[in-house]
């Protein structure tokens, strides 16, 4: 069984509703009908009935089991407003502002989740991260104890012996574009509490650098090494190793001449990089040039699983993006 196949199963154990705010893309329809056919979560859609239901018959695609709300019709559009209203009225928000901004499907569909009618939304394929995430802070805001919201890549690697046969989890690739040593700690230990969760293996994170145990000096790789350490002292039982290169980190021999002691070199399947530069770019070449399946970015942080996708998404991407949000909801 492939790896989402399992998340699949997985999900149809709790069926779970989902919301798809973009609900005239292509994709999205096309992925909405192939989630009705499998059977592994409830779908709801944002937008003009007619529209939705239009495209989807011109392009011979079944929605008819996904339930479609259009924000201006809906006779929770005032109920709606107030909420949010109220939530953001110490911020500035105005009502005239509120009632313009729940018209947009993104900020009905985290109202929804927000008030306990939906599970989980699932957003990207044409707005930007910002255009997701910044409704999401503002309306389901983080889980207790969180000090910073950040995302993660999974990324399924055909014929792979690296990782846990080929499945990785990549960090921060989404989000947080210049992370600290500290917000960098944290990114590493959400990423591993999110692992164990979706894949059900034990993390083996791997701080990652151009540089292996002090082969090189920097600012640059002074922040991946305090990070190390922080992270160290907060989860002493994680199984974490830096400032890696990426051989060493995944590469048995390699790391065992590079890291010889380490409890992770050769090993990893968790990659934390340093930057959002290093993350975006590193899991789409992987995507690309290996033929890997790529799902994410899924956020972890958040009180609600809210994830976003690549505008370059595929509408199978959108298939596991819902089946992942609906395994988090779980």
């Amino acid at each position: 069984m492939s790896f989402i196949d399992d998340i699949k199963e997985r999900a149809r154990k709790q069926i779970k509703t989902i919301v798809l705010p973009e609900a005239t893309e292509i994709r999205t329809l096309t992925a909405v009908d192939k989630i009705c056919k499998e059977g592994f979560a409830n779908i709801v859609l944002i937008g003009n009935e007619e529209e939705v239901k239009k495209i989807a018959k011109e392009n011979d695609l079944d929605i008819e089991k996904a339930k479609i709300i259009d924000p201006a019709k809906s006779e929770k559009y005032d109920e709606y407003v107030q909420a949010f209203y109220e939530l953001r009225k110490a911020k500035g928000m105005t009502i005239e502002e509120a009632k313009k901004l729940i018209l947009d499907p993104v900020f009905f569909g985290m109202m929804m989740l927000k008030l306990g009618e939906a599970d989980g939304l699932v957003s990207g394929a044409i707005h930007s991260t910002a255009d997701t995430l910044r409704p999401a802070l503002q309306i389901i805001k983080t889980k207790p104890g969180t000090k910073l919201v950040s995302t993660f890549n999974v990324i399924v690697v055909p014929n792979c012996e690296y990782g846990n046969n080929g499945v990785f989890a990549f960090a921060d690739c989404g989000l947080n574009p210049k992370p600290n040593s500290e917000e960098l700690s944290e990114i590493a230990i959400s990423t591993a509490e999110s692992y164990k969760q979706i894949i059900g293996a034990e993390p083996r994170i791997a701080m990652l650098s151009y540089s292996t145990y002090g082969s090189a000096k920097s600012e640059d790789v002074e922040k991946v090494r305090e990070a190390t350490k922080l992270a160290k002292e907060k989860t002493p039982d994680l199984i974490l190793d830096g400032e890696l290169q990426l051989d060493a980190a995944i590469v048995p021999e390699i790391g065992k001449s590079k890291a010889p002691g380490s409890n992770v070199a050769g090993t990893a399947n968790i990659l934390v990089f340093p930057d959002l530069n290093a993350g975006n770019i590193g899991y789409k070449l992987v995507e690309r040039f290996a033929k890997a399946e790529a799902y994410g970015p899924i956020c972890q942080g958040m009180a609600k699983p809210v994830n976003d996708l690549s505008r370059g998404c595929k509408a199978d991407d959108i298939v596991g993006a819902v089946a992942i949000t609906a395994v988090q909801a779980q």
